[in-house]
């Protein structure tokens, strides 16, 4: 029998032959290298596929993305209303079924002023203190106002008052003239007497032993005269009524100015009055200028703009047939006073013009719905083809489209297009 032979290596050798192997594998790690490779391609052919690729997938998106945009006129007809309309302050809300609309008070007050030039002319007379003596006789005298005085070169003058003329005084058997101090004015007007200090007789005492007896002097020119100007009655008439005529337009654009925009209202209902006037000057004050200035106050009643136009929608509404609308845009209105506004009463009632074109009802859904799928063709035959249309505009987008798509939702219809109306 034969015997087995098993290689088994004592441990000692066994641990050794490990170490060996170990260090091996630490001098020489395996490698191993990976490498993909494509096939080689031309780039030209590559962009060229990619760019084909690119406007493929945008074609077939722009088909499940495209839309048709139609634009449609209707047959609009023109209409015009006219009404009445009152506006009361005391309104709170609008009452479109007895055409009543609240109204808001605005006010304002101005002080306008202007110094303005006397037109009037005079001669004024001069004026001075003539000495009286009195060496004539020791008994007192009483003269009466408007004694007359002439000087030595002939100019008249009187008294303004009366003059209380003392007697001559005695003293050591000699008489001693009195004297009293006299004030005049010239005879006339003019800067002729305007004379310088002189000396003067008394007419009335002229050719009897007093004349020499009763004297004057003057020791300061006579003052004043000459032409100066004076205020007339023309002149405050006429301040009066520049004032007036500036005032009211200035006084209007600050009230027209206070008003809210969102608020109409009518230059025809302002009502301004005159508050107060005053002048520094009086009828016949001698005075070069004079200041005259008036108050007026401007009061109106104004509504909203909305307001009026919704009651001429409701009012244009109750007018057409049910089956005819009213194009918003198109609506004009004009409004004028039938009365001037009184403050007093706080309303206002107002003639309207309005005019709006209407147009008929169409039922959009059933549009689309009839429309989706058809060619351009179809589309402007079908269009064509339904009553009270003017014109039509139609594209498809993106531009390469044919037909309107069958998405009801991927058509857009612009209805009503209505050119504006005309003015009034």
């Amino acid at each position: 029998m034969a015997k087995k032979i098993i290689d088994i290596l004592p441990p000692k050798e066994l641990r050794k032959k490990e170490e060996v192997l170990e260090e091996v594998f630490k001098k020489e790690k395996p490698r191993f290298k990976f490498k993909i490779t494509f096939p080689k391609f031309p780039l030209r052919k590559g962009l060229v596929l990619l760019a084909l690729f690119v406007l493929g997938f945008v074609f077939l998106l722009s088909f499940r993305f495209s839309k048709a945009e139609i634009k449609i006129w209707p047959e609009a007809e023109t209409r015009n209303f006219r009404t009445k309309i009152t506006v009361d302050k005391t309104a709170e809300n609008p009452d479109f079924k007895n055409n009543i609309l609240p109204g808001k008070i605005f006010e304002v007050e101005k002080t306008v002023s202007e110094e303005f030039l006397a037109s009037g002319k005079i001669l004024k007379k001069a004026e001075g203190i003539i000495r009286l003596y009195n060496n004539f006789s020791s008994q007192n005298e009483n003269w009466l106002a408007g004694t007359r005085f002439v000087s030595a070169d002939g100019k008249l003058f009187k008294s303004k008052d009366k003059i209380a003329v003392p007697g001559t005084q005695i003293k050591n058997g000699k008489m001693i003239p009195s004297f009293v101090d006299v004030p005049v004015i010239a005879a006339e007007g003019g800067p002729d007497y305007n004379i310088g200090p002189s000396k003067f007789s008394i007419v009335a005492f002229r050719g009897t032993p007093r004349y020499t007896k009763f004297y004057g002097e003057s020791s300061e020119p006579m003052k004043g005269g000459g032409e100066v100007p004076q205020v007339k009655k023309e002149d405050l008439e006429n301040a009066e009524k520049i004032l007036t005529e500036r005032a009211k337009p200035e006084i209007e654009k600050d009230l027209e100015a206070k008003i809210p925009t969102e608020f109409l209202f009518s230059k025809e209902n302002f009502e301004t009055k005159i508050l107060e006037k005053f002048s520094s000057a009086k009828e016949g004050t001698e005075i070069e200028k004079f200041n005259f200035q008036v108050k007026t106050k401007s009061v109106t009643i104004s509504f909203l703009k909305e307001d009026i136009n919704n009651f001429a929608k409701e009012y244009i509404r109750a007018q057409i047939p049910e089956d005819k609308k009213l194009f918003d845009e198109s609506l004009k209105i004009e409004y004028f006073p039938e009365k001037p506004f009184s403050s007093e009463s706080g309303k206002t009632t107002l003639s309207l013009n309005f005019s709006t074109k209407i147009y008929s009802v169409v039922d959009l859904d059933s549009f689309k719905k009839g429309l989706a799928g058809k060619s351009l063709a179809e589309t402007k035959i079908f269009l064509e083809n339904q009553p009270d249309i003017l014109r039509t505009e139609v594209r498809f987008s993106p531009f390469w489209i044919k037909n309107v798509p069958t998405t009801i939702k991927r058509i857009e219809i612009q209805y009503p297009i209505v050119d504006p109306v005309e003015e009034i």
